[in-house]
């Protein structure tokens, strides 16, 4: 069994924020799975389970999951699913933004992540180790970065503009069907 987790945050004030483009990329994998896989009732939506902290769907042997704990506590919920169903680190994909990444690119690498971001921090401490998959989305599309631009934190909870969308939606559908081939 593998668990694909999307990292971002709940809630209508961050839909379509840089900060959730691992919830982002959970919906299109969702909806990816079910179609690829044929022994799946299509339509498949994603149910809450309070006790695991996430909003969850299951397609086969793939978990998809997006945590309801904000960002920077996602890691409980990570530990709590894989707890749940027995699983594995090698067996976890966490989806999330990545400043070090050009908007429009993306890395999938074991153990290896940004220089900082506070979601994959949670992750790390709750399980005890760097070793899962990270699904490392490009959001940076800055012209100025540092102290001469708009900081990190305050840039990743913003709203792609239409153009950067477009970018986006391009580089995720790479992701699903790369994410959808190594875990299916």
């Amino acid at each position: 069994m593998k668990l694909v987790v999307g990292l971002g945050n709940p809630g209508e004030k961050y839909e379509g924020t840089r900060h959730n483009v691992g919830f982002l990329v959970a919906d299109v994998a969702n909806s990816k799975l079910q179609i690829t896989n044929h022994k799946q009732i299509l339509n498949s939506k994603f149910k809450t389970s309070k006790r695991l902290q996430a909003e969850m769907v299951q397609i086969g042997e793939v978990i998809i999951a997006k945590p309801i704990t904000f960002m920077n506590k996602s890691g409980e919920s990570v530990r709590k699913i894989m707890d749940f169903y027995k699983l594995n680190n090698e067996d976890v994909y966490v989806i999330h933004d990545d400043l070090d990444i050009k908007l429009g690119e993306y890395k999938i690498q074991l153990g290896k992540g940004p220089k900082v971001h506070y979601g994959i921090e949670s992750v790390e401490k709750c399980l005890v180790t760097d070793q899962f998959w990270r699904v490392r989305v490009g959001v940076e599309n800055r012209k100025v970065r540092g102290n001469m631009g708009i900081p990190g934190m305050k840039y990743v909870l913003q709203k792609f503009t239409k153009d950067e969308q477009e970018i986006l939606d391009e580089v995720v559908s790479k992701i699903v069907q790369e994410l959808v081939g190594v875990i299916s």
